[in-house]
């Protein structure tokens, strides 16, 4: 259908970026957000054009106290037509309470190492598999639509265990598709990547898997988390991980900090021509609701500090 008489339509994204802050940002943090604040971030985020949010973590609110409201955050963002609502469930419960909830999108964390697996879900990399195994026929009993993806956490190394070969990631990313899952991404997940180690795995893992290779989930720990999205890209990535002022790192894995920085990361594809589907004037906006949540927390981001150069034209 033509847009209505007046009216722009903006071509398709070239790439997609998942926000995932509310999970991955607010899961790192001691403050818990109030679960109105928690909606009112989300509203910012989908009016600046977010299609995909990580929005919450189905874990007992015990573990993770500022995951206490999921279900409800998972209901309210459902309310926005177009929004992939996404949930992280790290076991068979979770998925449960998830799919209840709504969710469009699980996402479970699968780590290539033995020792970050066993500190951030109790299972072995094997046991894990298993998991998606039985994730997926659950979801292909209660909500077939629903899609799952795994992320393979530590995939280029891990503060526990140290170097991660490279051929467990591939075997282990082939397994979880095997067992029922989607599409399989990965996670630098304390921040050890390189450029040249991130586009030499994601070509590996595209030669394994296809198609079902998913999303590059960076963090800015040493400073080269645009480095490595831009590698991911160059190799075929077109999905990618972030976190709105850089909120966010892994409790189970020592010295994990800093995801990579939305508003950076838009920035840099847009300055290179490549559509996001993103306003950065209202993205930048969004800090505010998100800073409201969470008075006090710092916010990283070079772009929103320097403002867009002159002339800077928005392909959003």
């Amino acid at each position: 259908m033509p847009p209505p008489s007046g009216t722009t339509a903006h071509p398709p994204p070239e790439v997609l970026i998942s926000e995932v802050g509310p999970r991955d940002g607010l899961q790192s943090v001691k403050t818990t957000m109030p679960s109105a604040d928690k909606c009112a971030w989300l509203d910012a985020l989908v009016a600046a054009g977010l299609r995909e949010i990580e929005v919450a973590s189905f874990v007992p609110a015990k573990r993770l106290p500022q995951m206490a409201d999921a279900a409800h955050v998972v209901r309210h963002a459902c309310r926005h037509p177009g929004l992939t609502v996404v949930a992280l469930v790290p076991n068979l419960r979770g998925a449960q309470d998830a799919l209840r909830a709504g969710a469009h999108k699980l996402t479970l964390p699968v780590s290539a190492s033995a020792a970050h697996a066993l500190a951030n879900t109790r299972k072995t990399p094997a046991g894990m598999v298993e998991e998606v195994r039985a994730i997926a026929r659950l979801r292909d009993e209660l909500s077939p639509g629903t899609r799952l993806e795994v992320g393979i956490s530590t995939a280029f190394g891990c503060s526990l265990q140290g170097p991660v070969p490279p051929d467990d990631v591939v075997r282990l990313a082939a397994e979880c598709i095997a067992a029922g899952a989607d599409e399989s991404g990965l996670s630098d997940t304390v921040g050890y990547a390189h450029p040249a180690q991130v586009r030499s795995l994601f070509r590996r893992l595209r030669a394994e898997i296809g198609e079902h290779a998913g999303a590059a989930h960076m963090h800015n720990t040493r400073g080269l988390g645009l480095a490595n999205c831009f590698a991911a890209w160059d190799a075929g990535v077109r999905t990618f991980d972030a976190s709105l002022g850089g909120l966010g790192g892994c409790p189970h894995a020592p010295g994990a900090s800093g995801n990579v920085v939305t508003e950076d990361l838009v920035f840099m594809f847009q300055a290179m021509g490549i559509r996001t589907g993103i306003d950065l004037e209202k993205l930048f906006a969004a800090r505010q609701a998100l800073a409201a949540g969470l008075p006090g927390e710092p916010l990283y981001g070079m772009t929103p500090q320097a403002g867009l150069p002159k002339g800077f034209g928005q392909r959003p």
